[in-house]
């Protein structure tokens, strides 16, 4: 989430009285946002693009050698999917700028073709409801966003646009589970989806590294980061805790996530649903990366080094670990509805400061979430955050989602009163995990939660 021209907005914005402490946090947002603006070019809105999907992805088997030299994928990847209606004759799936080499079925090649960033290929007879079909597919490419590659550092990490480097589904609602095999050289370190499964050895100086998510998560949370990397593990009982980082002794990369622990069991109690993963990592890298992915966080090593001089100063970190949990676990249904997915992590990493800092510190956050949307509303750019369309965001658009959205569940928080706020996003958490919804599902879960009608705050602040 690299974005030069939004650095000077970002430093200005945290240029506020608030203190250099919120400095980083602003910087983070905005930098978060330019991938959501990269990705929309890319993705499609579930609700647009695939309005009644004909079929349902369950499984992704995925490897992957990335050639830092020549900033190039090479791939290949079986999609198990199920059919839901009759006289299926074609699948189709997002490939973004990749080549693709063959397509498969049972070891049958399938004719296929390009319509534009989509990979539509003919089965080989109709199917029928209920068929599971194995789509193999092999490709390469030189991905212009959603991996990155450092020479010098030898570094190379996923950011959003999965399909950049994987033939996949881009749609949010549309989850899996996925074995991810990534490719490197042997003296490099890897982290990616769920848990390890082996390491195995190949010929030139290459390792295999395997891992396999269990839980279904959508495809814009598939990923992995691998490179040269201290490693540092602690164990935090029920989930272990891994932190990597280049360029910081292991006694700063601890200080730097020391409240990552605590960060979890806050989120887990104000959430009411305990994190699914056995282990959780967090990586400073290079670049200034701020991306969150099924089971870790990669972080700019930026952010490291500040934290290091600013203890004070985790609210990435704190945003990135709800967003991993209960923030991806209850999907958006299509990207009209990102403000459920991102102002909640927003929010969610203000509170966490309130309860490891203070009120005082929440507040001064929330000031700059305010502060920060009543700009856009000035010079006339306000919006529900409901969007129309969200395929082509601007700046403002991406500081309604995160910062007006923060902001709004802010004024929820404060309308209803602590005890029947978080009791409701208790029940909408808990109602809703592993599925993907609608605003409305939220209005109608604290509706239900506070036995009061909520619609005409909805109205103002939302729609």
């Amino acid at each position: 989430m690299v974005a030069s021209s939004l650095e000077g907005m970002a430093r200005a914005d945290a240029s506020c009285s608030s203190t250099n402490t919120l400095r980083s946090f602003v910087l983070v947002c905005l930098l978060l946002l330019l991938v959501c603006s990269q990705t929309a070019t890319q993705t499609r809105a579930a609700t647009e693009f695939y309005p009644a999907r004909a079929f349902d992805v369950v499984h992704y088997d995925v490897q992957v050698e990335p050639d830092l030299t020549s900033k190039t994928v090479t791939g290949k990847v079986a999609i198990r999917l199920v059919t839901l209606t009759d006289a299926i004759e074609t699948v189709a799936f997002d490939c973004a700028d990749l080549t693709i080499d063959s397509v498969r079925d049972a070891g049958r090649n399938l004719f296929f073709t390009r319509d534009g960033s989509r990979l539509v290929i003919s089965l080989r007879a109709p199917a029928k409801p209920r068929e599971t079909h194995t789509i193999e597919i092999e490709y390469h490419g030189s991905p212009p966003h959603g991996i990155s590659f450092f020479v010098d550092e030898q570094q190379v990490y996923t950011a959003f646009s999965t399909s950049q480097w994987m033939v996949c589904l881009d749609a949010p609602d549309d989850k899996a589970t996925v074995r991810l095999g990534v490719i490197v050289p042997a003296s490099w370190t890897v982290v990616a989806n769920g848990r390890m499964l082996e390491r195995r050895k190949l010929p030139n100086g290459r390792v295999l590294h395997q891992f396999r998510q269990d839980t279904a998560i959508p495809t814009y949370t598939f990923g992995f980061a691998a490179g040269r990397f201290n490693e540092v593990v602690e164990n935090g009982g029920r989930v272990q805790f891994r932190y990597l980082a280049s360029g910081l002794p292991n006694a700063d990369v601890r200080r730097v996530f020391g409240d990552t622990p605590d960060m979890l069991t806050f989120f887990e109690a104000r959430s009411g649903v305990t994190y699914s993963d056995s282990n959780y990592t967090q990586v400073l890298a290079a670049g200034p990366v701020q991306q969150e992915m099924s089971s870790f966080s990669v972080l700019g090593g930026s952010y490291g080094r500040w934290v290091v001089d600013h203890p004070q100063d985790v609210a990435l970190g704190a945003h990135e670990l709800p967003t991993n949990g209960g923030g991806n676990s209850v999907t958006c249904v299509d990207w009209n509805h990102f403000w459920l997915n991102e102002g909640m992590a927003t929010f969610m990493a203000a509170a966490y400061i309130e309860h490891r800092f203070g009120r005082d510190e929440y507040l001064r956050l929330i000031e700059q979430y305010r502060s920060s949307y009543a700009r856009v509303r000035d010079a006339g750019h306000d919006k529900p955050l409901v969007f129309q369309n969200w395929l082509h965001p601007t700046a403002d658009d991406r500081t309604l989602v995160y910062r007006k959205g923060a902001y709004v569940l802010h004024l929820l928080r404060e309308h209803l009163g602590d005890q029947a706020f978080w009791a409701g996003i208790r029940l909408y958490t808990r109602t809703y995990f592993g599925k993907s919804v609608t605003t409305s599902d939220f209005q109608g879960a604290l509706e239900r939660s506070a036995g009061r009608n909520l619609s005409e705050f909805f109205g103002q602040w939302v729609y």
